[in-house]
This record gives C-alpha cells, sequence and structure tokens, in this order.
C-alpha cells in the first residue's frame, strides 16, 4: 500500500490564501463604502441646518427642522398621495397585463404571435426622449394630460413589454402538464392561469411589481411634462420646486429624498426574497 506524503504547508484546494481573503475583503469593503455613502450623505445633510447644508460639519446642530417645513410649508404630503396612486394602479395593472401577456405567449400559438413579441423588444429600444412628444400629443388628444390615468398610462408602456417578456420565460419553465391538468379538471385557461399557473410563479410577479412600481415612482420627465399644479405633482415634479436658477434648497430637498426612498425600500423587503429567483427564472427562456 503506497502512501503518499503531502507537505503540511501545502495549498489546500478551495481554501484562500490568507493575502487573497485580505485582498477579497478589502474589495467588499470598498464597495459598501462607495454604496452606502451617498445615501448616508443624504441622510445627514437632511438632518442639518440649512447653513450648514453644503458643509461636512454633519453631526453640527443636528435638527429635524427639514422635516417639519417640507411637511407643514409645501405640497410635500399631497405629491406623495399622487406618487403613491399612480405608482399603486401601475404596479397593479402592470403585474396583471405583464403576466396574462406573458402566459397567453408562452401557452398558445395565435397569429401575429412573434410579431406581437417583436413588438414588445422594440417598444424597449426607444429612448424617453424620442417617444415624450408623440406621447404627449396623443394625452393631450385624449384629454388625459395633467390626469394621474395619463401617467399611469404611460408608465404601462414603459413597464409591460420587459415584464411581459421575463414573465413569458418564466411561464416556459412551468410543465405544461398543470395545464393539462386543470383541463382535465374542467378548468377554463383563465381558470387554469389563476388557480394552478399564478400560484407557482410567485417570484416572477414579485419581481414585474417591483419593476413596475420602480418605474412610476421614480420616472421624472414623463411626471414633469404631463402634470401641472402643486395640487396634481407627483414627487418627481415636486422636488423640482426646490432647484431654481438661483439656487438649490438643499435642506428640504434631501428630507424629501429620505421620505421618497422609504416605500421603494419597503416594497424592496417584501420582494426581495424572489428577485433572484424571478430573474434568473424569467432569463432561461426568451
Amino acid at each position: 500500500m503506497t502512501t503518499t506524503n503531502v507537505p503540511a504547508n501545502a495549498p489546500v484546494r478551495g481554501r484562500r490564501s490568507p493575502l487573497a481573503s485580505a485582498a477579497l475583503h478589502l474589495t467588499l469593503l470598498v464597495a459598501s463604502v462607495i454604496a452606502v455613502f451617498p445615501v448616508l450623505w443624504v441622510l445627514l445633510t437632511s438632518l442639518k441646518p440649512a447653513s450648514y447644508a453644503t458643509t461636512t460639519d454633519f453631526v453640527k446642530e443636528t435638527t429635524l427642522e427639514n422635516y417639519t417645513k417640507l411637511l407643514e410649508d409645501t405640497e410635500f404630503l399631497t405629491w406623495f398621495g399622487n406618487s403613491l396612486l399612480v405608482a399603486g394602479l401601475t404596479t397593479v395593472l402592470g403585474v396583471f397585463v405583464a403576466a396574462t401577456t406573458g402566459y397567453a405567449v408562452s401557452r398558445f400559438r395565435f397569429p401575429g404571435k412573434r410579431g406581437l413579441m417583436w413588438t414588445l423588444l422594440i417598444t424597449q429600444m426607444f429612448p424617453v426622449a424620442v417617444l415624450i412628444v408623440p406621447i404627449y400629443n396623443i394625452m393631450s388628444n385624449l384629454g388625459l394630460l395633467n390626469e394621474p390615468a395619463g401617467l399611469v398610462i404611460t408608465y404601462l408602456t414603459i413597464a409591460v413589454p420587459f415584464c411581459a417578456w421575463m414573465m413569458k420565460g418564466f411561464f416556459d419553465t412551468i410543465p405544461r402538464e398543470i395545464d393539462e391538468s386543470g383541463q382535465v379538471d374542467g378548468l377554463t385557461p383563465f381558470g387554469t392561469f389563476w388557480r394552478l399557473i399564478l400560484p407557482l410563479a410567485k417570484p416572477g410577479i414579485a419581481v414585474t411589481a417591483f419593476y413596475s412600481f420602480i418605474t412610476a415612482w421614480g420616472e421624472v420627465a414623463y411626471a414633469s411634462a404631463f402634470m401641472v399644479g402643486d395640487e396634481n405633482l407627483t414627487l418627481a415634479g415636486g422636488l423640482q420646486k426646490f432647484v431654481n436658477q438661483y439656487g438649490a434648497q438643499w435642506g428640504p430637498m434631501t428630507a424629501a429624498s429620505v421620505l421618497i426612498a422609504i416605500p421603494a425600500a419597503i416594497v424592496f423587503l417584501f420582494a426581495q426574497r424572489h428577485l433572484v429567483t424571478g430573474v434568473s427564472a424569467g432569463a432561461v427562456k426568451g
């Protein structure tokens, strides 16, 4: 029987050297600082009085004055409510339309199917600067300017094509035998989709909901062009009130930025456990 002598100081496969481990941790630390620094800067600036807004004295004379002025002296709560309404409707309708479209394209054959999928893909290639004028004219002719419905429809044109493609890929990973079992039990195609397929598609639904919400919550160009008047503005348009040709009100603007980030963070926390699964599953098939 042959015995192989392994030197005590020989490197073990799969184990990093101390130098590589230190380099990895240093890289992660630097990346974390870069990611957190802008958010921390905004948070600390929102807690400073106006006289120190552009300085690095972050803990000097800490105050909540920016938040109280924002809530009491501006229409921030109105803007916040408008954004919640628009983002909420966009999320609900976006999930429903994207899921039903993705399921139909995944499961059924019909004339124009390939053309529909190419249309959904091509619409993602146009930048906002190209689309904003024609969409503005369409909304004007329909009487939807300065109306939440106009923004919801506009945001759906952004969110639904991408989400429908992703949901189609996700539904392709669900065995067709499940649909066949629903048909055997007497379910209609929509009944099969609603009762059997949709519960299995939670990761994809989570990604679709998150993307639709973020699309509507953080969009600026359409919101600024389509909505006027303090009572109709969303948060994107309202924040522009703090910037003029002479300067910017950094205190209220950073306070508003912190409050705006809270709903997005909440939605992310609810969806984050499904995000990786949903994105990777949706990318399996195109």
